[in-house]
């Protein structure tokens, strides 16, 4: 394998962390967005929420990433390849990202919400300025493991056609005639990406636990 493929397989590994941290912050966004409806004493946002997260949850996302590339069109967002997976992505990571960040949210012990409002804060201010920032801590460990698997998760992209470095990999063996060797490379590349996020996030978790031991 030359300099020339080996440049190939790093322009695809720029796409996976391009939709990789596209996926993740929409994830976040939105997710943050499903996670306050999903604990809302309101039926009206609680039920959407636990509607969008039991769609994404119970679906594969193979098949939310042909919905959004052959369905969106038809409803008239007629968007790039990159642009219907980044949709896709974003919407499967709000799912999983809301209801990790439900668990944390009603992890937090309710004396701290019961405190802030002894103290005179509103709802909103107890939210994100007491509740959120603990809930984010405890969820944290969680959170980077799921974007662990939201980066290995971007190798579907290929089968809409776009060249991440899965598919990328598949073009260079297809031209090279040396599969074990170029899908070693893919290979080692995806471990260089996840396993020290893989390692954070034991790390993380192995804090939180020896923090709540004392």
């Amino acid at each position: 394998m030359g300099i020339q493929e080996f440049t190939y397989l790093l322009q695809g590994l720029a796409w996976t962390l391009f939709l990789t941290a596209i996926g993740f912050a929409g994830g976040i966004f939105f997710g943050l967005v499903v996670a306050l409806m999903r604990v809302s004493p309101s039926a009206w946002l609680r039920v959407p929420a636990i509607c969008w997260i039991g769609l994404f949850q119970g679906t594969p996302l193979l098949m939310q990433l042909f919905v959004a590339y052959f369905g969106l069109p038809l409803i008239g967002f007629d968007l790039p390849a990159w642009g219907a997976v980044s949709v896709a992505l974003t919407a499967h990571a709000s799912a999983f990202l809301g209801e990790i960040w439900r668990g944390a949210i009603q992890a937090v012990p309710k004396g701290q919400s019961e405190a802030a409002q002894a103290l005179g804060l509103h709802g909103v201010s107890r939210m994100f300025d007491v509740v959120l920032p603990q809930a984010f801590k405890l969820s944290l460990p969680a959170t980077v493991g799921f974007l662990v698997q939201l980066l290995k998760g971007t190798s579907l992209a290929a089968i809409v056609g776009f060249i991440e470095l899965a598919r990328a990999g598949t073009i260079v063996s297809n031209q090279i005639y040396r599969p074990l060797l170029v899908f070693g490379v893919v290979g080692a590349m995806y471990f260089a990406m996840c396993w020290p996020l893989s390692l954070w996030g034991r790390t993380l978790e192995r804090r939180m636990a020896a923090g709540q031991a004392k």
